[in-house]
Formats: C-alpha cells, sequence, structure tokens
C-alpha cells in the first residue's frame, strides 16, 4: 500500500510538474515572430515562398547565419561607396528586419532605432531612411534550403551608428 501511494504521488508530482512547464514554456514564442504584410508600408508585390504549412526561418535558423553573395564584406563595400552619414552626430544603432523570400527578393521591411544604451527612439529620420533605402537595394542575398527546397527566411543588419557615420554592420 505505501509502494503504491509513493508511486501516485510521484506520478501526480510529474503530471503537476509537466503542466506547470508547458504553461511557461508557452508564455515565450520560438521564434522572433513573423513580419504581417501592412499595407502602408510593404510592396504588394512581394511574395513570400511558403505554404500554410512551413513557415518562413529566422535568421539563426539554418547552417549559415548570412546568406549574401561575397558574404558581409560585399555588403561593406557597397556601403562605403555610398557614403551614408547624418548631418546630427548622433550615436546609437539603427536595425533594420526583413524577409528574404525562396527567390532571393526581399520585402516587409521594418526599422528600430536605438540609443547606445539600447532603448528605442527615433534619433535620426533621415539617417534612418537612408539606411532603409541602401538595405532594400541589397540584391544578393541566397535563399536558404532545406531537404532542397528553397525557403524564405527572416533576416536583419543593424547599423551601429558613431558621431552620425556607420562604424559597424551586424550581424
Amino acid at each position: 500500500m505505501l509502494i503504491k501511494a509513493a508511486f501516485f504521488s510521484a506520478f501526480f508530482s510529474f503530471v503537476l510538474m509537466s503542466c506547470q512547464t508547458e504553461k511557461s514554456m508557452s508564455k515565450y514564442p520560438g521564434t522572433v515572430g513573423d513580419i504581417e504584410f501592412d499595407e502602408k508600408l510593404d510592396d504588394p508585390v512581394f511574395k513570400k515562398c511558403t505554404s500554410d504549412k512551413l513557415v518562413n526561418l529566422q535568421y539563426y535558423q539554418g547552417s549559415k547565419q548570412f546568406d549574401y553573395k561575397g558574404e558581409k564584406l560585399a555588403i561593406i563595400e557597397k556601403l562605403e561607396k555610398e557614403k551614408i552619414s547624418s548631418k546630427n552626430k548622433m550615436n546609437g544603432y539603427i536595425t533594420v528586419r526583413f524577409l528574404v523570400n525562396c527567390e532571393g527578393k526581399t520585402g516587409l521591411f521594418r526599422v528600430q532605432q536605438m540609443t547606445t544604451e539600447l532603448k528605442g527612439m527615433v534619433q535620426d529620420k533621415e539617417l534612418e531612411d537612408m539606411l532603409l533605402r541602401f538595405t532594400k537595394s541589397l540584391d544578393g542575398w541566397i535563399p536558404k534550403e532545406i531537404k532542397g527546397f528553397k525557403v524564405g527566411y527572416y533576416q536583419y543588419l543593424t547599423y551601429k551608428i558613431e558621431n552620425g557615420k556607420v562604424s559597424e554592420v551586424l550581424p
């Protein structure tokens, strides 16, 4: 009888812990999240290449985190030729997040500015617009593949700004 009581006690403890673990795990999403189409911001011609059953990958999924012809160096070289800078000598970060579809085309761009303390705020709208246009002009994105099928994925570029100039491109 004592063994049965111990068994049921252990079993119910396991069930209770499983329920609590599931609740805490479901509180946080497994990914950053999809970018929803916004007719005010997005090009209606841009198409996602996935079905409802296959979601777009996040930038950190897959064998390579950065799939661009010529790697990040090609982006940096193109950025240096553009000579993008701000009249106000701001410091901080401008992140552009977007979707690369299975054809290597980009769309659904979203921009966020942050201070050096990583507090969200708009410091320089003109610089933000220049970096958004630059990011949209990049045409060397390579689709990711899963079991021979090309799939879309989310990517981001974060521009570190020092004294109004891009000092680094992340990731």
